[in-house]
């Protein structure tokens, strides 16, 4: 459930010499990026079925409850949604939240320990959930937005959900 955030294109080059109003800036690690989020819904397989643009300064939970359909047993996410069973949108959901430690916790694990191994099963699940963003970077070379707004942006990156999809299943289909 990470999402990536996706680039704008020279920011300043058009008339006004004025950025984007509805993208916003966002530093991640010790690099500032200017663009927006796409965040996606999925199931255990990495098949898409929900998904929502917002700009990049937005919280991972603040669009948590239009990600879930209201039918998962299980909610699985990196050590941004920590919390995010305490939320007032979820606290009606019956299912197990299954988050991530924090990197700098996850060191202190001794190997082998049964805590270790949550988190690798945990680990494992959340890689299959970043394939989606992988193909719509890499195969379909979507890693930056090419219009101004927000609502344009959400509407051309809809149908790439899709298209990964059909690749993830495409060999179960046959």
């Amino acid at each position: 459930m990470t999402p990536p955030s996706f680039r704008r294109p020279s920011s300043t080059r058009n008339e006004s010499n004025a950025r984007d109003p509805e993208m916003h800036q966002t530093k991640k690690g010790n690099q500032w990026h200017f663009g927006m989020k796409l965040h996606i819904g999925t199931d255990t397989r990495g098949l898409v079925h929900h998904l929502e643009g917002t700009a990049a300064n937005v919280h991972d939970l603040t669009p948590s409850d239009r990600l879930l359909h209201g039918e998962e047993k299980q909610v699985r996410g990196d050590s941004g949604y920590r919390g995010i069973g305490k939320r007032a949108e979820h606290t009606h959901r019956d299912v197990s939240w299954q988050i991530a430690m924090p990197p700098g916790q996850r060191r202190t694990l001794a190997p082998g320990s049964a805590a270790a191994r949550a988190e690798t099963a945990k680990a494992r699940v959340r890689a299959r959930v970043e394939h989606p963003f992988r193909i719509i970077k890499r195969v379909f070379g979507c890693d930056m937005v090419r219009y101004r707004g927000l609502e344009k942006n959400v509407q051309r990156l809809a149908l790439l959900p899709g298209f990964s999809n059909l690749m993830i299943a495409q060999p179960h289909l046959q």
